[in-house]
């Protein structure tokens, strides 16, 4: 059988368990008069013994005051407890503890609510979503996580539809479809955390990568207690000759250009990033790529794009702009501006200033002031060769020749990937650093239609592809896809000993501007590490891909300690105390964009299940229990006969990587192998692709982007990739 790896029914939509009374009241660590130095630069309480923000405190600073555990005894660190989520996809959320009480959210937007101190399931909720809206997530059905306030726990679902839960037993109190077209042709999901005002709950949307075009980005804010639209911002302009649903849209207009398709709804999502700040009562938030990428036949042609690759902030009560500004202008690369944002108190030219800190998938670490939007500062903070620098007094970046690829592949850094994507960074007031998790590589941009391959359209990327040159780039098979590319050889020129792909974790300082230590955390392949949690006990808490949660030294970086969880780690860990009890926790899974590539063998997911868990650990603990092995992935059965042509599986090769790659691959990975399918999912094939019979586990039908002859092709190609490695297999196992 064909599955999505749900190991839990998607019926029974509510669980739900008495809850201790609980006033679920937002506490922070409260910063003593003898002390008021240690974190000055924070804007707001920190978090202490409660983690009631999934960013710790609505700063986003991924920061808490707790010092138990400390540079002294993390060496002491072990299991507490975990709690096994029923799923086997990706976890990006960050837990919040409040009152005694864990509250998350996993993949689809399934909440759970577990007693903080023994893992007990108190309650959980299942939105019942279609498992066939999977299709519109780009990069896997996760959930980046919940908020609550005053007894009501809020959560966006995958297929866009927001929800408030009753914090004691989970019951839905109202839902609102944030999603403005649920056509076919819309490509929208939610998988960002909500964000929540005064008096309103915020969401996005994501899509900006997928349908050639067919997603326009916007916000909206909903009542917090009723449901009912307030107000929404769209964040690019409609088709020519519509109307402007509010006025800066008619200057975000000018910057298209007169060559402006009105077939393209333009891009500009906002799937994370949402931040909000109650002292100016603004909501601050980034936009994603342009939709599609390569519209512009060279560089001199290039326009602007508003507000695509942009910061915005606009007013929380009535959704109209303050300001902006524009961290990629004319964006080809998928720079989107959607990472998360920090508040934090900083001197600036000889005074302090409230601003706020992005460390972008562009690759520079971006300054601004937070009530004006004034650009203060931008650097680089990893290799960057699109841009030589910002100007400061334009704000706009200084182009190199190498950010051109329209007639000629390119080795752009950073990768689409970013130097920084959604993985959460952490700033430290106690330290005054920001530790980032970065990826150091490029990827090979390639103007699919100029270079002349087999594909001059891939699903996920439009009309240009991103090639990442880690240990699986394959030159022969790459090149006969998409073009002449180059060796990976002479993309090592470059860099010269460094690694092409690599992945870091930094430590920088967001006033002298630079670097102050590193750690790389994955090397030759990207490992899909995690996001960052800090302490004032002096200590940087993060996970990696190879199962291990590592404990950092805050100034030094020099490592403390590394335990092995048994599982992916992306997701950013948190930290509570109860009953003098000070805990680390963190969501366990490999999934998210990773879900379209095989796992290395290096990654721990390639051997043990991918369990979904929450780990918790505590000074003291033992070992983490392990999950069972992984089934050995490799096996394959024997391959159906199949009439076919080398023209047909050619064919059927470039029709799978155009539409299916994106959600499946060749070896161990989170969907299934398609080249290593069972005889009676054969017999189904074309119903499954073209029909949908297996839309329920979470393959929705194409027929709206392939014919009967593609299925047929594509199918071909699968079966001789399966007889080739059922030869391959049956050759070794004779030689034994």
């Amino acid at each position: 059988m064909v599955s999505i790896n749900l190991r839990k029914p998607l019926l029974g939509l509510l669980c739900a368990f008495s809850v201790a009374a609980s006033s679920l009241q937002v506490g922070f660590a409260q910063i003593s008069a003898a002390n008021p130095a240690d974190f000055q630069a924070a804007t707001y309480p920190v978090a202490g013994e409660q983690w009631p923000y999934v960013g710790g405190d609505p700063a986003g600073t991924w920061f808490s005051s707790l010092a138990d555990i400390n540079d002294s005894n993390a060496g002491q660190l072990g299991f507490a407890w975990a709690y096994d989520m029923g799923t086997e996809r990706g976890q990006e959320a960050t837990p919040l503890v409040i009152d005694g009480v864990m509250y998350t959210s996993g993949v689809w937007g399934i909440v759970y609510a577990l007693d903080a101190v023994t893992g007990k399931l108190l309650w959980s909720f299942h939105p019942g979503i279609d498992p066939a809206s999977a299709r519109n997530a780009c990069c896997d059905v996760v959930n980046r996580g919940v908020a609550v306030r005053d007894g009501v726990v809020f959560v966006a679902s995958e297929d866009g539809r927001l929800h408030a839960l009753d914090a004691k037993t989970g019951a839905e109190e109202w839902t609102a479809d944030t999603i403005i077209s649920r056509n076919k042709t819309y490509t929208y999901a939610s998988t960002g955390a909500v964000l929540l005002t005064s008096d309103c709950v915020v969401i996005g949307n994501s899509g900006a990568d997928l349908g050639d075009g067919s997603t326009r980005g916007y916000i909206s804010a909903w009542d917090i207690r009723t449901g009912a639209l307030k107000w929404r911002f769209f964040t690019v302009p409609p088709a020519p000759g519509q109307p402007f649903e509010h006025p800066e849209l008619e200057m975000a207009a000018k910057s298209w250009g007169p060559g402006h398709d009105g077939r393209y709804q333009n891009g500009g999502t906002v799937w994370d990033g949402l931040s909000y700040d109650a002292q100016t009562d603004q909501i601050v938030f980034g936009t994603a790529n342009a939709s599609p990428y390569v519209r512009a036949k060279s560089a001199a042609e290039r326009h602007d794009d508003l507000f695509n690759a942009s910061i915005v902030a606009v007013n929380a009560h009535t959704g109209r702009m303050n300001w902006y500004y524009q961290e990629t202008p004319g964006d080809a690369w998928d720079y989107d501006a959607v990472q998360k944002f920090i508040f934090a108190n900083l001197p600036v030219g000889g005074e302090t200033r409230r601003v706020v800190m992005q460390a972008s998938k562009n690759g520079f670490f971006y300054t601004l002031d937070l009530k004006t939007g004034k650009l203060l500062a931008a650097d680089p903070f990893s290799y960057v060769n699109w841009a030589t620098g910002i100007d400061l007094a334009t704000g706009r970046p200084r182009f190199t020749e190498i950010a051109d690829y329209s007639a000629k592949p390119k080795n752009v850094y950073p990768s689409w990937a970013g130097a920084h994507t959604w993985n959460p960074m952490s700033f430290s007031p106690k330290t005054g650093l920001v530790y980032i998790p970065t990826l150091d590589a490029p990827n090979v941009m390639v103007n699919l239609p100029a270079n002349h391959g087999k594909l001059d359209h891939l699903e996920g990327f439009f009309n240009a592809n991103g090639i990442i040159p880690d240990d699986t780039y394959d030159e022969v098979t790459l090149t006969r896809l998409f073009g002449p590319l180059p060796t990976k050889a002479e993309l090592q020129k470059e860099r010269g000993k460094t690694s092409l792909v690599r992945e870091v974790l930094k430590a920088w300082d967001p006033v002298a501007r630079k670097v102050v230590w590193e750690q790389v955390t994955s090397d030759g392949n990207r490992g899909y590490d995690g996001g960052v949690l800090s302490t004032a006990g002096n200590i940087v808490v993060q996970g990696r891909g190879d199962g291990t949660l590592r404990v950092y030294n805050a100034r030094t970086g020099v490592q403390l300690a590394a335990i092995q969880t048994g599982s992916h780690v992306m997701a950013a860990p948190m930290t509570y105390r109860i009953g003098g009890v000070q805990y680390i926790a963190v969501q366990v899974g490999y999934g998210g964009i990773g879900i379209s590539y095989p796992l290395p063998s290096s990654d721990i997911a390639y051997r043990n299940q991918n369990t979904n868990r929450i780990v918790v650990f505590k000074l003291g603990g033992g070992p983490v229990p392990q999950p069972d092995p992984r089934p050995d992935p490799l096996t394959y059965p024997a391959p159906p006969a199949f009439r076919s042509t080398p023209a047909l599986i050619a064919h059927g090769e470039a029709k799978f990587t155009e539409f299916c790659s994106r959600c499946h691959m060749f070896g161990p990975g989170i969907t299934p192998d398609l080249s290593r399918l069972p005889r009676e999912i054969h017999g189904m094939f074309d119903d499954i692709v073209l029909k949908g019979v297996l839309a329920g586990a979470g393959m929705a039908p194409l027929d709206d982007m392939v014919t009967k002859y593609d299925v047929k092709a594509i199918h071909a190609y699968l079966i001789d990739q399966q007889r080739k490695g059922y030869e391959a297999q049956r050759t070794k196992n004779v030689a034994h």
